[in-house]
């Protein structure tokens, strides 16, 4: 899992863990967001003269980054504005809700912004950028550190210090006194820097991180350090013990029938074509996809069940199957090893009654155990637009001639 939501739950995140944020808000509406700066405004410790002059930020919550160089729709404005006054940030909110955000992560034609997260502006001295992460050749944690944090850290990366760990021992006093030279930190400074990076240790290890990513993390010019933006991604097998974090998850437009799937432990891949590809083996998968472009047609996805296909997981493939417009036809091929082809031929036949039959062609193509007896199950079974065809590659050629997108 990939954070979700950059702003929202990620400073709601981070503040948990006693990593410092600004104090900011989720708006929906334009009118929201007027009030939200008002109310900035009147929090300031100096009396204000009018409603000018209360800096704050406004971002736009989508699930890309690169935002700050993204440009709206609306007015051709980035994704991350500065204002200064309530009246100006009705105006950003009205040309920033409702219309598409496109920056280098989104497709050409953007992501819809319906919420935005707008917080108190801080006065920044320095950016930095904070990372944790596997180093997968070395078995083990990797602190990231540069002083050049912000949104040029990606053209800058060679600039990244590197600070390898243990888990258990987290960042040593070794490792935060090299730290300490190496980026000129005083030691009134040092204090604030090893409690932000003893939390994300702990973060990263509590909750099953993969990657905890603070950038900017900043320094004011009163030596105080702040979170301004955070990235975070999880490990999926560590779903059942995060139930609480993954509830958070959201998905961006296009990619339900992916969570939908997942949820029942279905691999869900989506491609250009309209043959919809049902198999059990991400090898198979893809020897499929193959086969299926060598005959002249598309797949316009692969979907993957597994070794535990059951009644209920396919009745959920075919169900996404079938709501996808694109698709015309489909091709079940399985290989019944671990399970049996005449247990995946009932639970086709009972998935394809529970939704009433199918709408389009279907060919099946069983190997394995008890394969036989699994198409003998599917060709008694009088259900319509259900073909059972034994060879893989005549399989192929009949989806493809079904769909009518075979090679001219």
């Amino acid at each position: 899992m990939s954070s979700q939501d950059p702003n929202v739950y990620n400073h709601e995140f981070v503040y948990s863990f006693q990593i410092p944020v600004p104090q900011g808000s989720v708006v929906t509406t334009s009118q929201e967001a007027k009030d939200v700066v008002s109310s900035i405004s009147q929090s300031t410790l100096i009396p204000l003269i009018s409603e000018l002059d209360a800096p704050s930020v406004v971002k736009a919550q989508v699930l890309a980054g690169g935002r700050g160089k993204g440009k709206f729709s609306s007015d051709g404005k980035g994704g991350v504005r500065i204002v200064s006054s309530p009246t100006e940030a009705f105006e950003s909110a009205s040309n920033m809700l409702g219309y598409n955000l496109t920056t280098k992560q989104t497709p050409p034609e953007g992501l819809l912004v319906n919420k935005l997260y707008i917080y108190k502006s801080v006065d920044i001295a320095d950016e930095f950028y904070v990372a944790i992460t596997f180093d997968r050749d070395r078995y083990m944690p990797v602190l990231l550190i540069s002083d050049d944090g912000g949104v040029n850290i990606e053209s800058n990366a060679s600039r990244l210090q590197r600070f390898w760990f243990n888990l258990p021992h987290g960042i040593t006093p070794e490792i935060t006194s090299y730290i300490q030279a190496q980026f000129g930190f005083s030691d009134k400074e040092m204090a604030p820097i090893t409690h932000i990076l003893h939390q994300m240790v702990k973060l990263f290890r509590e909750k099953d991180a993969t990657l905890l990513e603070l950038n900017p993390l900043v320094r004011t010019p009163d030596d105080e350090f702040f979170c301004l933006d955070a990235k975070f991604s999880f490990d999926n097998s560590a779903r059942f013990r995060q139930q609480e974090l993954f509830a958070l998850e959201e998905q961006a437009p296009g990619e339900e029938d992916e969570y939908q799937a997942a949820q029942l432990g279905l691999s869900y891949v989506r491609l250009e074509g309209n043959i919809g590809n049902v198999v059990n083996g991400a090898g198979l998968a893809m020897a499929t996809n193959d086969l299926v472009t060598l005959c002249g047609g598309k797949c316009a996805n692969f979907l993957d069940v597994g070794g535990g296909a059951t009644k209920e997981t396919l009745l959920k493939a075919f169900d996404i199957l079938q709501r996808d417009t694109r698709i015309k036809g489909i091709l079940v091929n399985i290989y019944g090893g671990i399970v049996r082809c005449d247990m995946i031929a009932e639970s086709i036949v009972a998935a394809a009654s529970a939704i009433g039959g199918f709408k389009m062609p279907v060919v099946v193509r069983l190997q394995g155990t008890n394969n036989e007896k699994g198409l003998k199950l599917i060709q008694e079974s009088g259900l319509g637009n259900l073909i059972v065809e034994a060879d893989f590659e005549q399989a192929a050629e009949k989806i493809v001639k079904l769909t009518g997108t075979e090679a001219s």
